[in-house]
């Protein structure tokens, strides 16, 4: 298979192009503070209304419709509407009915944050990051541009100030539910519990099948709540470490062989580990926590993949992982043996993210060195292992700051971070953006479906690996992000519904190890910045 890698060009050039928009986004942050608005009061629920907080998105979307036949253009009507094709994944009639009700009254700050509520879901974090900026010039108190702009925010690293712009936002408006529970997450543990079981015990909008894994997430919470804090916290004197990949055998998702791995000790227990971006955090199989003697902390929970297994949190005393010991460790536990011969779970690179990574796929290490101090300085906690993949952002309630970009780091890519997850702006065969996600854990790149009829041409041919059967491939496809140029032929096509409904944006497609298996790629979780470097002769010609 020929490859290209070269200095990019279409999408530096469009990220430059972002940078007017967040100036003006901090900026407006800052102005905030001068402006005194009014909380918004909300009369009686209307019909559609009640079917939308019912989660019956068929019916609101009906009878909101109805009720704009007789008041065409009503801003809340309209968003009522959109809010309900929204939740029915009906993204191409929500952007037709914004577009025409902007067509009537385009000076709308409500209608202009509703188009960048689309535009965030359908994959344009950057478009709609630009309709923010439009809709604060207009109407600084609008509680939903607050909400958009803390969303954008939280993509783009910037969390001390998505943190304060959810606050805003449920001052303005603390009766909409989408607020209230954004909200909810920047709270303590304990007020979180609290605040969730008011919060689940009313009408909120959200389907049945979220409505139980929060739930199952605030009964795991009130467990551990009633737990002693643990931070995974780094007890070893150690500074950069290196540390070498393991070779993993057989097949993993998707029938793609699998990835690198690290061996690391728990509870004194050797394990193999394999390395990916995906889920994040640790997650073991049975077996092993059985022979490291973990300890359970919470009730076993369904998975929310198909297939996928009942698991449970677990309390690890002590967690090694080349010259670093951590302390105090919570990781997930998956009730089930391991499919594979020699592996005992995974961690993800989230798992790194108070350090700075070098992952280098040629000379198949990883390195671990410390993260640039942040100027002026901000609050720095003793580097942790970030092992539990339930956490939210603001699971710590402290220390939350915005990117930032050390002078070294200047020629680094700005990319999104969304959990444990890392989104690329990558253009496809043309200059039309779309978000795909960084999948350390799979050989093999991947595109949605919808992508790849989009931008190539696409055949069926016979899946490789123990599953068998067909599947769909894109002929040929020339990815284009963070300074790199690479060009595949029969790149496997797949659904990604169920990621991007979890995401709340359109994820295009995965990057695999395909692309980057000769680069050696550094990463900066903490503030969202990656590099990646070709260097001629280093190391091996590939990782197999």
């Amino acid at each position: 298979m020929k490859r290209e890698i070269r200095a990019a060009g279409a999408a530096e050039r469009y990220m430059a192009r972002l940078v007017v928009g967040v100036a003006l986004l901090g900026l407006s942050a800052q102005g905030l503070l001068a402006v005194s608005c009014s909380v918004v009061k909300h009369g009686e629920p209307s019909e559609a209304d009640k079917a939308l907080l019912a989660a019956d998105y068929a019916k609101a979307e009906g009878l909101y419709q109805a009720d704009l036949a007789k008041k065409a253009g009503d801003p809340e009507l309209t968003a009522g509407l959109v809010h309900a094709l929204l939740r029915e994944q009906k993204l191409t009639q929500a952007a037709e009915v914004v577009k025409t009700a902007l067509a009537a009254t385009p000076g709308s700050a409500a209608l202009i944050t509703l188009r960048g509520e689309v535009e965030l879901r359908q994959g344009e974090p950057w478009t709609a990051e630009q309709s923010v900026v439009a809709a604060y010039k207009l109407d600084p108190c609008n509680a939903r541009t607050r909400l958009l702009f803390a969303r954008i925010s939280q993509l783009k690293a910037n969390y001390a100030t998505a943190k304060q712009q959810i606050q805003l936002a449920h001052q303005f408006d603390p009766a909409d539910p989408e607020i209230s529970w954004a909200w909810i997450q920047t709270l303590p543990a304990a007020q979180r519990v609290t605040e969730t079981e008011a919060y689940l015990s009313a009408p909120n909008g959200l389907d049945t099948v979220t409505v139980g894994i929060l739930r199952a997430n605030l009964a795991r919470d009130k467990k551990l709540t009633a737990e002693p804090a643990r931070a995974c916290s780094l007890s070893s004197t150690a500074g950069a470490d290196e540390i070498p990949f393991i070779r993993l055998a057989g097949f993993g998702w998707g029938g793609h062989s699998r990835g690198p791995g690290l061996e690391a000790t728990v509870n004194g227990a050797l394990s193999r580990l394999q390395l990916g971006a995906d889920e994040g955090g640790i997650t073991v199989f049975r077996p092993l926590a059985e022979r490291a003697g973990l300890k359970r902390i919470t009730d076993s929970e369904k998975s929310l993949m198909p297939g996928g297994k009942p698991s449970y949190l677990a309390y690890a005393d002590s967690i090694k992982i080349g010259k670093l010991e951590f302390k105090n460790c919570t990781v997930k536990v998956i009730e089930s043996g391991t499919p594979f011969d020699d592996g005992d779970g995974s961690i993800g690179i989230d798992a790194f993210a108070d350090f700075l990574m070098t992952i280098d796929y040629p000379l198949r290490k990883l390195q671990l060195g410390p993260l640039p101090e942040k100027t002026p300085p901000a609050p720095v906690a003793s580097p942790a292992l970030r092992t539990n993949p339930t956490d939210t952002m603001y699971a710590a309630n402290e220390g939350l700051s915005d990117r930032y970009i050390a002078p070294e780091m200047k020629d680094y890519s700005q990319i999104y971070r969304f959990g444990p997850g890392l989104l690329f702006p990558t253009a496809m065969n043309t200059n039309k953006m779309k978000l795909m996600a960084l999948n350390i854990g799979s050989d093999g790149t991947s595109v949605s479906t919808e992508a790849a009829k989009e931008v190539s041409k696409t055949y069926e041919k016979a899946a490789e690996g123990p599953q068998g059967g067909k599947i769909l491939v894109a002929d040929a496809i020339t990815f284009n992000f963070a300074h790199v140029v690479q060009k595949l032929n029969g790149v496997k096509a797949m659904d990604t519904g169920i990621f991007s409904k979890i995401l709340g944006t359109e994820l295009s497609g995965f990057i695999g190890r395909d692309v980057f298996q000769v680069l050696v790629m550094h990463i900066d979780y903490r503030d969202g910045l990656v590099k990646f470097e070709y260097i001629q002769n280093h190391g091996f010609p590939k990782y197999d």
